[in-house]
């Protein structure tokens, strides 16, 4: 509540909070555009890999030729986190490896990271943290993303004095979503290649087919030590008015194994009918009343409640991505704390065929044709040998796998002994059996 109040005697004692950005996709033109109406917040630095798209964006967010002149563009994210004069970088690309050689750069420089590419945070997040703290540096998850605005409820109700029996988000979910591939994925949503030009198909399939919503309930659950299903995410339907009664533990009529877990929750029925009051598009917590006296307050404060009056939920409808990326920039500068970290490693998204593979066939990774990534708790994919799906890019078959099948280490080619594995590496070493 006094970030703003922060800024402006951060602005009148040294000068503006000046940011670095890598990757100018959607999310960085939103937080380009807020940036301008945030007295005190300065872009100094936009890497991308077409400086020319990169300024074109930026006029695309109505920034004034004389701000676009004012800033820098180096040729490359490693030129960018060598500069001296940025507080924090905004690491924005969506591609993992990309992102953890950003992330590792600046880290090694002494300058804050807040983390846009959950793909890269999916792969090695909590090893980059504990190598963010050991320089004295924040690496933070990136509010408006989901993961964030679900950390900070679960931070919420825990210093309330809650337990966390389920946290995660809504999303639009059917039972064959995750064989959808990027020519089909636009039936999903009334359109055509011809109308959805401007939409990259394999991040629509990302966001379709279970791969985004597994990669962001991994971060939620490695950021809250939050257990994640064994099965992977159920995308029960729920509105809103249901959270409290659908997602506490079966043993009393939920979904869940047990409470303390992540779950995505679908704005669909199973025969396709919406939810009622859906939360397509936010965030919630179900939690627990630790006392009979404290359930009778939930009825005090009118909170829904499931039948029993114990469990109760809270929630934000509505997430509104980069234009709320300043509140990471300002916590991570100002008070030395991320607006999220993975700190476990919980929860591991892997690999899936989506049909049968034949020895001798690429991956294609996030969003395509091959594989979609599952959900799996991060001690379980480590036994396995399981291949995280932001490593299962441009990678070949060695032997055959079944559709539904996890595509395992053994399964592919050697991959090489490069930044990405041994921060792979670390972070495996954090699982629990």
């Amino acid at each position: 509540m006094n970030l703003f109040r922060m800024l402006q005697e951060r602005v009148q004692r040294s000068g503006p909070v000046r940011v670095g950005m890598i990757g100018v996709g959607k999310f960085g033109a939103m937080f380009l555009a807020q940036s301008l109406t945030t007295p005190g917040i300065e872009v100094a630095a936009i890497a991308d890999t077409s400086p020319a798209r990169a300024r074109e964006v930026c006029r695309r967010a109505q920034w004034p030729e004389e701000r676009i002149a004012a800033t820098a563009f180096p040729d490359s994210g490693p030129e960018l986190c060598a500069r001296d004069d940025l507080d924090v970088v905004v690491e924005a690309t969506g591609n993992p490896a990309a992102g953890i050689a950003h992330a590792m750069a600046a880290i090694s420089h002494g300058t804050h990271v807040v983390m846009v590419n959950l793909e890269a945070d999916a792969i090695a997040g909590p090893a980059l943290a504990a190598r963010a703290r050991a320089a004295g540096v924040v690496y933070s998850l990136a509010y408006g993303d989901q993961p964030a605005l679900t950390a900070e409820l679960v931070d919420w109700a825990r210093t309330s004095g809650f337990e966390i029996v389920a946290a995660g988000k809504g999303t639009k979910f059917l039972p064959h979503f995750p064989e959808v591939n990027p020519d089909t994925v636009w039936t999903e949503f009334g359109m055509t290649p011809e109308k959805g030009h401007d939409v990259n198909p394999m991040m629509l399939t990302s966001f379709t087919d279970g791969t985004k919503s597994a990669i962001e309930m991994a971060a939620i659950a490695n950021a809250c030590d939050l257990a994640v299903p064994e099965v992977g995410l159920s995308f029960h339907p729920c509105g809103v008015d249901d959270l409290a009664h659908v997602l506490r533990p079966r043993s009393v009529g939920g979904v869940l194994d047990r409470a303390g877990m992540v779950e995505t929750i679908s704005s669909l029925e199973r025969d396709g009918r919406p939810v009622f009051r859906d939360l397509r598009w936010g965030v919630y917590v179900t939690f627990e009343a630790p006392t009979a006296f404290v359930a009778e307050q939930f009825q005090y404060c009118h909170l829904h409640t499931d039948d029993t009056g114990r469990y109760a939920a809270m929630y934000k409808p509505f997430h509104i991505v980069g234009l709320e990326l300043g509140v990471s920039v300002l916590s991570v500068v100002l008070r030395g704390e991320p607006t999220g970290q993975s700190r476990w490693f919980r929860g591991d998204v892997v690999a899936t065929a989506k049909r049968d593979l034949a020895a001798g066939d690429t991956l294609d990774g996030e969003g395509g044709y091959t594989v979609w990534g599952r959900l799996m708790p991060a001690g379980t994919s480590v036994a396995r040998g399981a291949l995280p799906i932001g490593l299962a890019h441009g990678v070949t078959l060695v032997r055959p796998v079944a559709r539904g099948d996890v595509v395992t280490w053994s399964d592919v080619a050697p991959l090489p002994d490069d930044l990405t594995m041994h921060l792979r590496r670390e972070t495996e070493a954090l699982a629990e059996a």
